[in-house]
């Protein structure tokens, strides 16, 4: 029996499928089964035109030579340097000196490198220990604070965030002041004996410890904002089925908020100790390093060596083993985050 499909009969010598196939082409349908026609002026692959392969490389090239200019020639040129004897003499004469390793050697050697180094390392726990710390407390105390009173504390931490460092400097200095100081004031208003002119700037140790405490009420507000917006996101069933199971607030953080935060915290973690270990402006503003250089750290040492001393190619070499000692002991947190990230 012949099937007739919209009226057309079927082509001598051809069979009733052919001849379906026929009309449905003609009428611009196709036959279940057949593959649609390859729209023209597009690639096979993924339908992008040709041209668009150029396209991101030219997006990126602005930023990537200026982090090869700006970036890029002062850390090659650096390196260069750490290799010479550059001093008084030699920027005088105009000489270039080779010294090969000589510099790294000398410093290596050097008892006074290695306190700093110790130093550093002992000041940016401290710190960043504090700073999540406290970072923390606070953006739990935001998320449970009422829309009136977290706007309020919001704008204190965003003012505190946003103060430049010299102003922040400025005011702590002042803050501890020896003979105008508000310290010594309150300390002695409070009954405290031996805080008339008492110098808190006297010892390495004593700067360290103020410096501590300005740059710690400097990054609390990123820790505590951006930790707020990461609880925004957690359901209000999973704290309300905790508190229904008994849980303590503790225990809701360590079950509940910290397991689901847990990759902001490594990050956040992550930034605070490079934020840290290369605080300059802060050391600097302060004291200058001092007294004695007491309170130097790598980067600041660096600083010192190079424009107070004129020891340039020491200076130089110095950045580098900093940067070296940095990418160290960051390869083991970089490779927690690596392997945190492959487990989700």
């Amino acid at each position: 029996m012949t099937v007739h499909v919209r009226g057309v009969a079927p082509a001598a010598g051809k069979p009733a499928e052919d001849a379906t196939r026929d009309t449905g082409e003609a009428d611009g349908v196709l036959p279940p089964g057949d593959p649609a026609p390859k729209s023209a002026g597009r690639e096979e692959r993924g339908g992008r035109p040709r041209s668009s392969g150029w396209l991101p490389y030219a997006l990126i090239a602005p930023a990537a030579v200026s982090l090869l200019v700006l970036l890029g020639y002062p850390l090659v040129r650096n390196l260069v340097l750490s290799f010479q004897r550059l001093g008084r003499i030699e920027m005088i004469s105009r000489a270039t000196v080779w010294t090969g390793f000589d510099n790294y050697a000398e410093l290596l050697g050097d008892d006074a490198f290695w306190t700093v180094v110790l130093r550093t390392f002992v000041f940016m726990a401290v710190n960043v220990v504090l700073i999540m710390g406290f970072g923390t407390l606070v953006g739990l105390l935001l998320n449970a604070l009422g829309k009136k009173m977290r706007l309020v504390l919001s704008l204190a931490l965003v003012m505190a965030w946003a103060m430049p460092v010299v102003a922040s400097a400025t005011v702590f200095r002042w803050l501890f002041d020896t003979q105008f100081g508000v310290v010594n004031w309150a300390m002695r208003t409070l009954g405290f004996s031996g805080y008339e002119q008492h110098n808190w700037f006297e010892t390495g140790f004593s700067t360290l410890a103020i410096v501590t405490l300005m740059i710690v009420w400097a990054s609390v507000p990123f820790v505590a904002l951006n930790l707020y917006a990461g609880l925004t996101t957690i359901s209000g069933e999973l704290y309300e089925a905790a508190r229904v199971d008994g849980a303590s607030h503790g225990r809701i953080f360590r079950s509940v908020v910290f397991p689901m935060l847990k990759p902001f915290f490594l990050i956040t973690t992550f930034l605070e100790i490079i934020w840290v270990f290369k605080a300059f402006a802060q050391i600097v503003a302060l004291n200058n390093g001092g007294p004695d250089r007491g309170s130097e750290t790598l980067p600041v040492f660096a600083y010192i060596e190079g424009m107070a001393q004129m020891n340039f190619g020491i200076a130089a070499a110095a950045s580098v083993l900093t940067i070296l000692i940095l990418l160290v002991a960051m390869s083991f947190y970089f490779r927690l985050i690596l392997k945190q990230e492959e487990e989700q």
